[in-house]
């Protein structure tokens, strides 16, 4: 069993190495896009599904909370977590529109909307990036394996470099607090 506990660090550790490599620049593009928005005032949202949608939520209460700096809430929606609006929307429009409508409402011009999917190709993540790209939003993508069908609607993608979902998950979360401490960091220094 120890030799199996050792083979998943080494392979966790495999993907962070490849996400140093590959992914550096990425972030801070992804970093700066998030400071210029929330320091203007405008706000992040953010949606996935199953693990990614808890890894939305967590995002988005790093963001109004706080990371490691005591500071002022900063807006920031995770489009997961409200059932009445997920099952209304769900019943009355599909499943694929949940957070299309959501983006509809909630997003302006200026906004960050973050799609995370580990497939790369979440349907209803996809339309919602579409329609937060009509509505002069910026997007971005957290995703995994080779970006899906979303890499290439996005203004930018952090693509985790895996075919294996907990690895590409313990990526995002580690971008996420990444992101979430760049942010801290350069508007509250």
């Amino acid at each position: 069993m120890e030799n199996e506990i050792r083979g998943q660090l080494a392979s966790h550790r495999e993907v962070i190495e490849a996400i140093e490599q590959s992914l550096a620049p990425r972030i801070a593009a992804v970093a700066d896009i998030l400071v210029e928005a929330l320091g203007t005032g405008k706000k992040l949202l953010v949606m996935g599904n199953g693990g990614s949608a808890a890894d939305a939520q967590h995002f988005a209460a790093e963001i109004v909370g706080r990371f490691k700096r005591e500071r002022r809430g900063l807006p920031a929606l995770a489009l997961s977590t409200d059932t009445s609006i997920l099952t209304a929307l769900g019943n009355d429009y599909g499943f694929d529109s949940i957070f299309r409508r959501q983006v509809e409402a909630l997003a302006g011009p200026g906004d960050v909307v973050i799609g995370i999917s580990t497939s790369g190709s979440s349907p209803n993540v996809r339309e919602a990036l579409l329609l937060a790209r009509e509505q002069d939003c910026r997007t971005v993508g957290l995703l995994g394996r080779d970006g899906g069908t979303i890499r290439g609607i996005v203004d930018l993608d952090l693509t985790v470099p895996s075919q294996d979902t907990p690895r590409i998950q313990e990526g995002h979360i580690t971008i996420i607090h990444i992101l979430c401490d760049l942010v801290e960091r350069r508007l509250f220094a």
